[in-house]
């Protein structure tokens, strides 16, 4: 049985989400409210049987209903303009890394780390253990500490690609000779799951991503293994 939980947004794991979801709730608030207001005026004229004409003529209504929806454009215009900015803003990195989107798997590339790359392919169902997701896992998970601002570089080496993890609020298009960023920093442990947003072919479905967030030791250690 269906959930709200199933049904919302992804519980937020980094800021930029946070504030995404606030928008999403902000928004259909107001869409709720624009409904009600319009289904009113509608059943009222209905049942007056358009008898009351202050309902269709005047220079009071007609005044309302120019200003209210400009107002309302400006009321949901002025954050959505705040999140683009948001979205492209490019800060210092402390850590940058490259993911080429291929038929049908996932590179990636530590870009400040030498000899550090590795594919991801999804892994078989057969191969799954206890507690992992089928067709969300992956045979090499990409490790990123918490709390630390990441780029993300984004190409691809034969199609269009997109690189998507909705808890983290981010999705790259990648796309043939062309390298394309984004930042988002992880404020909590844990697995995030995201899979290709592209229609890219056969495969299209069988392109997961897996983020796995730990503590900057943590995450040190591993690279020292990688290396």
């Amino acid at each position: 049985m269906a959930t709200w939980s199933n049904l919302s947004l992804q519980d937020s794991a980094s800021p930029l989400m946070e504030q995404l979801s606030f928008f999403h709730d902000y928004t259909m608030i107001v869409l709720i409210m624009i409904t009600m207001i319009v289904g009113y005026s509608i059943s009222y004229m209905l049942m007056m049987k358009f008898t009351n004409r202050n309902m269709l003529h005047g220079h009071l209504i007609e005044t309302m209903w120019t200003m209210m929806p400009a107002i309302t454009l400006i009321c949901v215009a002025l954050p959505s303009l705040r999140l683009l900015y948001l979205l492209d803003d490019s800060l210092d990195a402390m850590i940058t890394i490259k993911t080429i989107g291929r038929q049908w798997y996932w590179s990636y590339e530590y870009s400040d780390f030498n000899n550090i790359e590795f594919d991801t392919y999804m892994k078989p169902e057969k191969e799954l253990n206890l507690k992992e997701f089928r067709l969300l896992e992956v045979d090499n998970r990409t490790i990123l500490p918490m709390t630390t601002e990441v780029r993300v570089l984004t190409s691809a080496s034969d199609v269009l690609h997109s690189w998507a993890i909705p808890a983290l609020g981010i999705k790259i298009d990648a796309t043939p000779g062309r390298l394309n960023q984004g930042m988002f920093t992880i404020n909590r442990p844990g697995l995030f799951f995201g899979q290709c947003s592209e229609i890219c072919g056969a495969n299209h479905s069988f392109m997961p991503i897996v983020i796995e967030s730990t503590s900057m030791k943590l995450f040190i250690k591993w690279m020292s293994s990688m290396m």
